[in-house]
């Protein structure tokens, strides 16, 4: 009984003892879950209304935050994780708020609409994090070197936001880190070296920033390193040895920047790296042996650089889906290998320099999507096989050498959607192929020697939108009225064929039309009336037999179906260089010739007679002698320009027409005379001005050309009217003229030509501004890849700089040129100026967007300045004082075409733009 009574009088002052304790303990929880819970709603009250309709569970009327939506608590019903992703909140980062939140450790606040910034002391405001996500917000300002202090933290990610500055170096601290992602800002500097001490890290993406300078070597620390991403930054210099024998590398993602040197050896050192891609920069050299033997390849991107490799090498990767490799200078054939990579959906190799056939197992790959073999010197007939690949939806072979006729198994691509077989070789009838493509909505078959009638079921193809190009062949008969059912079509090119008849009725229900070219055929009778037709300009019917009908430049057609004899009263007005009638001009080049051996032959003393290129049947001195009555015997008063070969007069015949006159000096021999006719003969280009004739009389040669309505760039930016009327959209398009006019002269002509005089003056514009390159008094066609002048050509402030010691003319000539043209197109003026001071300081120098262009007009939007600055940045290659580093204009054309973003920078205005010197 005794020992009863004491064990509970014992009992009960155990427990007496313990009340205080629990007593103590209690409290600081209760105050603490109250203050976090305080916490939370004070910052719910910054968000907008409708932010705050997502968290109506945080009330003060729940009990505690640990049952609150996205809030996770301890043990001690502390709360340990907010996680919030997605509800597209809109208010202030709550960052501040948060310190009461003592034992946060992972914070999700990722894919809202969040403002403001990170605060400089947040680690003492959160220092228990290990996870903090705020990607997908509008966050600002710079990241604080405290971020740094957080060395819990596993992942951090802070991409897609507006942040700029610098990369702290204090992230040397965070040893745990496994994820850094700080892509999509405005991030700006070098990548800091010090990342080579987070040892622990096997995620980098520091991609779509304006970073600058080298990748850090001290990158190989990073033995855990799974994904690299530096991709669309401005990083320079060669990718380090130590980086590519990054044993765990899977992904290796480097494009869009100025990367040079060649591909390191170790790549794929591993054994694991699927996803390469360093397009867009300036890699030189062969492909490494450990990515040709890169068995474990998924993805590889190489296309706009320098890179000289044998592609016969490629084609053993069983795991490749996507490879692209165009633009550069690959040689070899392709391998038979290449039909072994089953999985493969993309094959791109067009713009290098690959010969041979195509071979026949490329018709093994069930699962291409896209196979692109453009701009290559490939030969031989398309194999029959490429009937199998009935997933393919783009296929273009254009610019080869390819012959025979269309196989007509190309038939069987029920799902193609893009072909494009231009500029080859190709020839016979074109009926039953193509036209059971049905999905097909752009078909071009341009220049090859394609013949007979224009298939009517082409008419059936009734996806057609883009274009339906068949110029530059040998297309005869009638134009299938069943064409006029192709209500999507947007752009219709049956010019430079033999077709005869009239252009359907049907055309006027074309709806979807925006542009029409039938020029050079044999058409007659009226051109169907639409709004579209009759705001036509008269290229899209020139040099056709007997067109008529409302399109300005068109004779009407009631004067032209009766009045026979007037019609025989005017013929002499007609025959004054008709603008519907072709120049046979080779044929005739032959033919003068002759004709001026027999003028020597029958002696000087008789009176040498009017020559002029073939103006169809018509009196050439009648021709001369209208002419010259047109421009009041070549008066100053019809002068338009003047240059160091000639002067260029308006002339305005009687029959309505306009053309340019150019009136060579008489000092100029006939070498100069015959070279630019000899150019002109042999081009054939849209964004080149088109030669119509010439006369070469006893006391006068001229040449004979379209009339720009717009005169030159040079006069279009010097008067302020004229140049606020060039806004930054068309001087764009301009610039993309010019481009593809060289790009065609270097790289497409049957030999390869160098302008040596691009400046502004010689740029003309038409009504609707686009540009046409004139002037080929100097040009220099190339022997091989060089030539050598005798005595220095072209215009001072456009010469490239090494023609001041070396009499060496290449394209690389024309490269330069265009490059001060780009510049003085965004700034109104040449140059000049800037450049100079750049070369009297003699350091690779800077100046911002902004600084460089017009003042005359306002400041471009964001999309158009980022387009500016990537031609500025092309412009800027063009410049380098070394010829070998600066593109050719193949490589630049199809870096101003790109769809790659530019800097994701709303401060865009103030990128430098630095200028070699």
């Amino acid at each position: 009984m005794y020992t009863k009574i004491l064990a509970a009088i014992l009992l009960a002052m155990v427990a007496a003892a313990a009340l205080p304790v629990f007593g103590k303990e209690a409290a600081p929880a209760i105050d603490t879950g109250r203050e976090e819970a305080e916490a939370l709603l004070s910052w719910k009250a910054t968000l907008s209304n409708q932010s705050q309709s997502f968290l109506l569970s945080w009330s003060n009327m729940s009990s505690s935050p640990c049952s609150w939506h996205g809030i996770q608590c301890g043990m001690a019903r502390m709360i340990t994780k907010v996680s919030l992703p997605g509800l597209r909140l809109g208010g202030l980062a709550p960052l501040d708020y948060f310190s009461a939140l003592r034992t946060l450790t992972s914070l999700d606040l990722s894919r809202n609409e969040l403002t403001g910034i990170i605060p400089p002391s947040i680690d003492r405001l959160l220092g228990e994090l290990r996870v903090l996500l705020l990607h997908g917000n509008q966050i600002r300002g710079s990241i604080p070197p405290a971020l740094g202090n957080l060395v819990h933290l596993q992942k951090l990610v802070l991409s897609d936001n507006m942040l700029s500055g610098p990369i702290p170096g204090s992230f040397r601290n965070l040893t745990k880190l496994t994820t850094l992602n700080l892509h999509q800002n405005q991030l700006s500097g070098l990548i800091p070296p010090e990342l080579g001490h987070l040892a622990s890290l096997e995620e980098l993406e520091l991609e779509n920033n304006t970073l600058t300078g080298p990748i850090p070597k001290t990158l190989g620390n990073l033995t855990r390193l799974t994904s690299l991403y530096l991709h669309y930054n401005q990083l320079s210099g060669p990718i380090p040895q130590e980086v590519a024998k990054l044993m765990n590398l899977g992904e290796l993602i480097l494009g869009s920047n100025n990367l040079s040197g060649t591909l390191p050896s170790g790549l794929c050192a591993g054994g694991w790296l699927q996803n390469f891609t360093a397009h867009d920069n300036n890699l030189v050299g062969p492909l490494p042996t450990g990515l040709l033997n890169c068995k474990s390849l998924f993805r590889v991107r190489l296309e706009r650089n320098q890179l000289e490799a044998d592609i016969s090498e490629m084609g053993v990767y069983p795991d490749l889906v996507y490879v692209d490799v165009s633009s550069n200078k690959l040689f070899g054939q392709l391998s038979h290998h290449w039909g072994d990579c089953h999985k493969l959906t993309m094959l791109r190799v067009s713009d290098n320099n690959i010969t041979g056939v195509l071979p026949p197992s490329i018709g093994k790959l069930s699962q291409l999507r896209i196979l692109d073999v453009s701009s290559n010197k490939l030969e031989g007939r398309i194999p029959l096989e490429i009937g199998n690949m009935t997933m393919l939806f783009n296929l273009s072979m254009s610019e080869n050498l390819l012959e025979g006729s269309i196989p007509q198994e190309i038939g069987s691509l029920n799902n193609l959607e893009y072909l494009d077989l231009s500029s080859n070789n190709l020839s016979g009838p074109i009926q039953g192929s193509v036209q059971h493509c049905l999905k097909l909505r752009f078909l071009k078959l341009s220049y090859n020697q394609f013949n007979g009638s224009i298939p009517i079921e082409l008419g059936m193809l009734v996806n057609l939108q883009q274009l339906l190009d068949l110029s530059g062949n040998s297309f005869t008969g009638a134009i299938p009225s069943l064409l006029g059912g192709l209500n999507m079509l947007e752009a219709l090119n049956l010019s430079h064929n033999s077709l005869n008849g009239i252009i359907p009725s049907s055309f006027q229900r074309m709806i979807s039309l925006l542009s029409m070219d039938v020029s050079y055929n044999k058409l007659e009778g009226k051109v169907p009336q639409s709004r579209l037709f009759d705001e036509a300009p008269i290229g899209w019917f020139m040099h056709n037999k007997q067109l008529c009908g409302a399109t300005k430049g068109l004779p009407p057609c009631d004067l032209t179906g009766s009045g026979r004899q007037e019609k025989k009263s005017r013929a002499s007005l007609l025959a004054i260089i008709p603008a519907t009638l072709a120049f046979v001009l080779i044929a005739t080049l032959v033919k003068l010739q002759c004709k001026k051996e027999k003028f020597k032959a029958e002696g000087a003393n008789e009176p040498r007679q009017t020559k002029l290129f073939a103006v169809s049947n018509f009196d050439g001195g009648e021709v001369y002698k209208l002419i010259v009555d047109a421009t009041e015997n070549f008066s100053h008063a019809h002068c338009i320009g003047t240059g160091a070969n000639g002067s260029v007069y308006r002339a305005h015949l009687q029959t309505g027409e306009i053309f340019a006159i150019k009136r060579i000096h008489m000092m100029e021999d006939d070498e100069q005379f015959n070279r630019e006719i000899d150019a002109l003969v042999h081009i054939r280009h849209r964004n080149i001005v088109k030669l119509l004739g010439y006369c070469s009389a006893t006391h006068d040669r001229f040449l004979v050309y379209e009339y720009m309505d717009r005169g030159s760039l040079a006069a279009s930016l010097k008067a302020k009217n004229s140049a606020v009327e060039l806004d930054w959209r068309r001087r764009l398009n301009i610039v993309m003229d010019v481009s593809r006019a060289l790009s065609y002269m270097h790289h497409d002509c049957f030999a390869p030509m160098v302008h040596r005089d691009i400046t502004s003056n010689n740029i003309l514009l038409d009504l609707e501004f686009r540009a046409r390159v004139s002037d080929f008094g100097i040009v220099k066609v190339l022997a091989g890849d060089s030539s050598n002048c005798t005595m220095l050509a072209g215009t001072k402030g456009y010469l490239a700089p090494e023609l001041a010691y070396t009499t060496r003319v290449t394209e690389k000539c024309d490269v330069y040129s265009f490059g001060v043209l780009v510049l003085e197109c965004f700034m109104g003026h040449h140059p000049g100026d800037l450049l100079s001071s750049l070369l009297s300081s003699g350091a690779r120098k800077s100046t911002s967007l902004k600084d460089l262009l017009d003042t005359r007009l306002p400041l471009p939007e964001s999309e158009t300045a980022t387009e500016i600055l990537k031609f500025t940045m092309v412009a800027v290659q063009c410049l380098a004082p070394n010829p070998s580093r600066r593109p050719s204009m193949k490589h630049a054309v199809s870096v101003l075409l790109s769809t790659a973003p530019g800097p994701c920078n709303p401060d865009y205005l103030d990128t430098d733009i630095f200028i070699p010197v």
